[in-house]
């Protein structure tokens, strides 16, 4: 994909975004998104920083102004190192000068309220019987969980950082038996690609894993799965 196309994808989602409002890439923001593009941020990156922004701008009140993506920069640079690290290319990208520090995580409980909510709201979301119930379960353990978080110290804390991190790992591969074949070979080419700039650069066996990390991190946002798991 060349930088015009990349952008244009941008200018598209954020049109979205903006209710049909077109704001253009263009100039010294059109610098800026491709700059995006040659450090190998992800289209998928991109928007979800897009939404991040969205989400708490609209939040605050009655939309004032079209959202311009420069304004999502921060979002955007911050998601992106996550994802770096998730698919184990962190080493392979130099920082940005002009990134911002990551955002403050959440404290463990309000991570579990925020987990507990959207995998509540995931349960109407007409996917299969068996999935919902174990939406369910997880849950009930996380309410259970939510009641200790605050209190929790020591090995206490440990022991439930893991259980999330394991929870988080059985809720995706009960996933991954919610999308049909034609999505999962769409998808696994759309990691592919995430992955392509930085391909040359990897040995066979870290590209594969790359890809599979990638894989899941789509997965995940295609039936809209929390990530459970908390840094320490």
């Amino acid at each position: 994909m060349d930088p015009s196309e990349y952008c244009r994808d941008v200018e598209a989602y954020l049109c979205r975004k903006n209710e049909g409002h077109l704001v253009r890439i263009v100039g010294p923001v059109f610098e800026q998104v491709s700059g995006w593009q040659a450090q190998g941020v992800p289209l998928a990156v991109i928007f979800r920083g897009i939404d991040r922004y969205c989400e708490r701008y609209y939040a605050k009140g009655p939309r004032r102004r079209p959202v311009r993506v420069e304004f999502c920069e921060a979002d955007i640079l911050d998601l992106f190192d996550d994802w770096r690290r998730a698919v184990g290319v962190a080493h392979l990208v130099d920082p940005s000068p002009e990134a911002e520090p990551s955002a403050k995580r959440d404290s463990l409980p309000a991570h579990l309220d925020r987990a507990i909510a959207r995998l509540t709201a995931m349960r109407a979301g007409g996917r299969s019987p068996a999935f919902d119930r174990r939406l369910d379960e997880a849950v009930r353990e996380l309410d259970r969980a939510r009641a200790a978080a605050k209190h929790a110290r020591g090995e206490a804390r440990s022991s439930l950082i893991e259980r999330l991190a394991a929870l988080d790992r059985e809720l995706l591969d009960a996933a991954r038996g919610e999308i049909d074949p034609p999505r999962r070979i769409a998808l696994l080419a759309e990691a592919e690609t995430e992955i392509a700039p930085f391909a040359a650069r990897m040995s066979a066996d870290a590209r594969s894993l790359a890809i599979a990390a990638a894989f899941d991190r789509l997965l995940r946002d295609t039936v809209r799965l929390p990530v459970l798991t908390h840094e320490p």
